[in-house]
């Protein structure tokens, strides 16, 4: 490929709109030239195939096999084609699995012509580009699972909270008006979060880290 050659890109989106939209996109820049459409999952994996696009953009959101298999589904049929997520989700879990899929960048459909055009290089390159919400989101997942204790839900906090004052699993259950069997339930996953194995360790840990009053 010289360096006059434009970057090849296949467009990917259930909605004709979209596509359209993305069409006149591509149209505005001489080094981006649109090689091929797909209206689902199943049939970017042909058309991908068929036309070895340089970059790939792809919804996630779409009837049958969404934009995440079929990125995979690209990926190791034709490892040298950069995808592209783009997409209206801003999910963490969402973000994750495009990502493990194997795109390369991860935009909200929100993004800008010229962030766009950026990101289509960038990727073409084997360059990285994600949408500020997807990164924050990321961070705060992160954050949340580094810190201890942040994924109790507020059940397993009272329990926590009755635990460190001393209290048995009957106890604590006539307090919550809920069975015995229930609060064991919640200690259990209260050690399993907090990554402990006896409550005198999980109610230490609650003091250090501010997890109970």
């Amino acid at each position: 490929m010289t360096k006059t050659d434009p970057i090849r890109v296949l467009i990917v989106d259930d909605h004709s709109l979209v596509r359209s939209g993305l069409e006149l996109f591509l149209m505005a820049f001489d080094d981006l030239e649109l090689v091929g459409q797909a209206a689902s999952g199943e049939e970017a994996i042909q058309v991908c195939y068929r036309l070895q696009p340089d970059v790939v953009l792809m919804d996630l959101a779409m009837p049958g096999m969404g934009g995440a298999a079929a990125t995979r589904a690209i990926r190791e049929q034709s490892p040298r084609v950069r995808v592209i997520a783009l997409t209206n989700f801003q999910d963490v879990e969402v973000v994750r699995e495009a990502l493990q899929a194997g795109a390369i960048s991860y935009l909200l459909k929100n993004v800008t012509a010229d962030e766009l055009a950026t990101a289509i290089r960038a990727a073409h390159a084997g360059r990285s580009t994600l949408a500020p919400e997807a990164t924050q989101a990321l961070i705060r997942a992160t954050t949340q699972i580094q810190a201890p204790g942040g994924d109790l839900t507020p059940r397993e906090r009272e329990v926590l909270a009755w635990m460190a004052k001393g209290l048995s699993n009957g106890e604590i259950a006539e307090r919550l008006i809920v069975s015995p069997l229930t609060v064991k339930f919640h200690v259990s996953n209260i050690l399993s979060k907090l990554c402990v194995t006896s409550r005198t360790e999980a109610v230490a840990l609650a003091i250090q880290h501010n997890l109970i009053p």
